[in-house]
């Protein structure tokens, strides 16, 4: 079988595709929740703490010098990030607990349907 008679077989097939859909839907949400921490959640949690924007929380460690930037630990943008990475998992593992139940509810119509026959 030739290569691009092999990649024309699994480009077709429902998985790549799916999968590809997946990828770009993916990383669609990934920038919506971005905007979510930087926009919506990080300014408000800022002003509670005591007008802190978050983005510009840093431990510089070497000054900056003529033209060398200075040398910093952005601990601000790490916590938005991680705040980022929390939301999205959590809204994975809501999307997998609603198929896993949609799965059982499915599996257990079909077993209902077998003894009823």
């Amino acid at each position: 079988m030739s290569i691009l008679k092999e990649f024309k077989e699994f480009a077709i097939k429902g998985n790549a595709i799916n999968m590809a859909i997946g990828i770009i839907i993916g990383a669609s949400f990934g920038k919506i929740v971005t905007s979510l921490v930087n926009d919506i959640i990080m300014p408000p949690l800022g002003v509670l703490i005591g007008g802190v924007d978050f983005k510009n929380l840093k431990i510089i460690l070497k000054k900056a010098y003529a033209d060398i930037p200075a040398v910093t630990l952005n601990y601000g943008q790490f916590i938005n990030t991680v705040l980022d990475f929390l939301i999205v998992a959590f809204t994975i593992f809501l999307m997998i607990k609603v198929i896993n139940r949609l799965n059982r509810q499915a599996e257990s119509k079909k077993l209902q349907q077998k003894k009823s026959q």
